[in-house]
């Protein structure tokens, strides 16, 4: 019976998902939580390898092609990390999970989100976050914030990424029981406030 609690970080690369994860992550194991941190994909020997496919593959690959590797890596993760984490009653932050997918592959990629719903929750044998947090910024943001050389999913252009920023804007809208909206153009510890208040109810 699984009795941890499962968060998840998503948006558009540029917005601070990682360092918030980690701040997330110190918060609650100063208050005497059980963290785990990953990210997806990757997170795993074999998901790590699927990642350096994803991120660094300098060849053709189908939009249909992406979305599987995406989910086979989490797939890994959800059995060997993820999954065990929660039957010990601990916290899991993921960065990213399946909303990825839906928003990349999805609705900026050309695939049916619905479609990549349902492939995704069989992939995790049915897991979901208990919430999702989207950090959301004006693309020109998130551009200008990048640290280092786009990879092979950053290099699309700002058409795809408007696309993107919208599709995270419109899951938001249709689950927003799981998935919510965090403004992200503030300072960094502000943002973090921010995503505190928005899973104290998930942690009650």
């Amino acid at each position: 019976m699984q009795s941890g609690i499962f968060l998840s970080l998503d948006g558009v690369d540029g917005a601070g998902k990682s360092t918030q994860c980690r701040l997330l992550a110190d918060w609650l194991q100063a208050r005497g939580k059980s963290v785990v941190l990953c990210h997806d994909p990757g997170g795993t020997d074999l998901g790590q390898q699927v990642r350096n496919i994803l991120l660094n593959y300098r060849g053709t690959m189908s939009m249909t092609t992406e979305a599987i590797l995406f989910m086979a890596s989490r797939a890994q993760l959800v059995a060997e990390v993820i999954r065990p984490a929660l039957d010990a009653g601990k916290i899991v932050i993921a960065d990213r999970f399946i909303l990825a997918n839906v928003v990349y592959q999805g609705h900026a990629g050309g695939l049916d989100p619905d479609e990549l719903w349902r492939v995704g929750i069989f992939g995790t044998g049915g897991l979901e976050p208990h919430l999702t947090l989207v950090l959301d910024l004006p693309l020109e943001v998130a551009f200008a914030r990048r640290k280092q050389d786009a990879d092979r999913m950053e290099s699309r252009g700002v058409e795809y990424f408007a696309k993107v920023r919208d599709g995270f804007l419109a899951e938001a809208a249709h689950r927003p029981e799981r998935v919510r909206i965090v403004d992200a153009m503030a300072v960094v510890d502000v943002v973090q406030q921010r995503l505190r208040d928005e899973i104290q109810t998930v942690l009650a």
